[in-house]
């Protein structure tokens, strides 16, 4: 009797994960001490954008150990890697996020408690983004390797996501997705999906004016403010909101405006954000805000420059990738808390703004597939989408209702709720590489798709940032 409900739940257990499967989940289940241990000390390190250097070398140690050949700075970015294993057709990539963010220095306590005044911290999880991809690589590889699958498996250090860094666009330009033919990525987040979203396309660009210095009170009519010019701009801007799609976003702050009120200010920057569902939709609003800016300098007698410091395409969302990764998530499941790990969760949740804050159990559970979701955000990644098939999900690194760049998010990213995500997040990328390697028919239907979404099988891709190099300074 007893060895009937052994092999029966057997049965049930193999139906879930086939053989191969169990393989590469027990391989990352063995090296969760390893892992996390590296992820901490990266999120120790919380190395800003194009400035991570020593995690980068932490990534590419893991990587040249376990039999990858690197490639290093590419792209014209020191901490940018190119980690290949294997030859030949099929090449899938997966993502690796590093950089940290300003301001958000936290120690691992569910309460406020930074480790250094104004320091970097992974409000966003990278440091578990860029270790759990480098960890689903090395499953990957070492399934490969002893399966004698053909195929090429190809990690990419992605640095300077964050803020106008934009380190993945660098990398499209310079071709590195020329050859790959599907991309999996992953990111930190509040709870476990695999649905397919869009973004919204980005650009960042400083508005500079320059006018006539004179006395404020003795002989303002001898100066030409170029503040006055800045406010202008703003305030036609201001006006130009009630005439967007309502999906448009447009952010400003005045960077300088003046040194002294007693001075009419000879210069004066204002830096803009601008978003839309589409590139396109982006152009055209691109084109309305400089002729506010024109307006502005012509009409306070002042000169007017530009300068874009970031662009970047929305996500083109992949079906067909997506199901596959929906399908290796359900299989992986949630994260579950310890006692001491819910304690924590009721603690930090204490802090969060929300009136509506889900139950915990939300973390055990995976979303239901959607389609057709739109986020109201950017990402690097819309790029990298436009060049190859693309699929991502998140888990729930973080307590359910704690928000993304946040000092609770940087608590959680260092202890065990952030580990138990990263390592899901691993085994869901690594099952996911596996069925495309088995099944390349799901990689040619994944290009139609792409083919069709963008509207041609021949893109050449432009950078909506132009033709600026990488910012390696943007974070100094």
């Amino acid at each position: 009797m007893k060895k009937s409900l052994l092999l029966l739940a057997l049965c049930v257990f193999m139906g879930r994960l086939g053989f191969a499967q169990q393989e590469i989940v027990n391989e990352l289940n063995q090296k969760y001490a390893k892992y996390t241990a590296i992820s901490d000390k990266i999120w120790q390190l919380a190395e800003p954008g194009y400035l991570e250097e020593k995690t980068s070398e932490l990534l590419i140690a893991e990587l040249s150990n376990a039999g990858f050949e690197v490639q290093r700075g590419v792209g014209e970015m020191k901490t940018a890697f190119v980690a290949s294993y294997g030859s030949g057709y099929p090449t899938i990539g997966i993502l690796a996020e590093m950089d940290a963010l300003p301001g958000l220095s936290q120690e691992a306590v569910p309460y406020r408690k930074a480790k250094y005044v104004n320091a970097y911290g992974h409000g966003c999880g990278h440091n578990l983004f860029g270790v759990g991809s480098v960890a689903a690589a090395i499953a990957t590889k070492n399934w490969m390797e002893k399966a004698k699958i053909k195929g090429t498996i190809r990690l990419i250090g992605t640095p300077a996501e964050e803020g106008a860094g934009g380190g993945k666009t660098y990398l499209v330009k310079e071709g590195v997705f020329k050859d790959i033919d599907a991309v999996l990525h992953w990111h930190p987040g509040d709870n476990n999906n695999a649905s397919p979203n869009s973004s919204l396309a980005y650009r960042v660009a400083n508005f500079s004016f320059s006018g006539l210095a004179a006395h404020a009170s003795a002989s303002p009519e001898k100066g030409r403010s170029a503040l006055d010019a800045v406010e202008a701009m703003n305030y036609m801007v201001n006006l130009m909101r009630e005439h967007i799609s309502p999906e448009t976003r447009i952010h400003y702050v005045i960077k300088n405006g003046g040194l002294t009120s007693n001075i009419v200010p000879d210069y004066a920057m204002v830096e803009y954000t601008i978003r839309n569902p589409t590139a396109q939709g982006l152009e055209e609003i691109w084109k309305r805000l400089m002729k506010t800016a024109e307006a502005a300098a012509l009409g306070t007698e002042t000169k007017m420059s530009y300068e874009i410091l970031a662009g970047l395409y929305n996500l083109l969302p992949n079906d067909v990738l997506a199901k596959e990764m929906q399908k290796s998530l359900e299989k992986v499941g949630g994260v579950k808390y310890t006692p001491e790990e819910t304690a924590f969760a009721e603690k930090i949740r204490l802090t969060v703004n929300s009136q509506s804050l889900a139950p915990l159990t939300e973390a055990q559970t995976v979303k239901p597939y959607t389609s057709g979701l739109l986020f109201l955000a950017s990402t690097d990644v819309g790029d990298v989408s436009w060049v190859a098939p693309t699929a991502g999900l998140s888990t729930a690194t973080w307590v359910t209702g704690v928000p993304a760049h946040s000092w609770q998010a940087v608590a959680c990213n260092g202890m065990s709720i952030g580990h138990k995500g990263m390592i899901n997040a691993a085994q869901t990328i690594a099952l996911t590489a596996q069925n495309l390697f088995k099944d390349t028919k799901l990689i040619e239907q994944s290009k139609e798709e792409l083919y069709q979404r963008r509207g041609s099988n021949v893109f050449e891709y432009k950078s909506l940032a132009g033709d600026r190099k990488p910012p390696l300074d943007y974070r100094k």
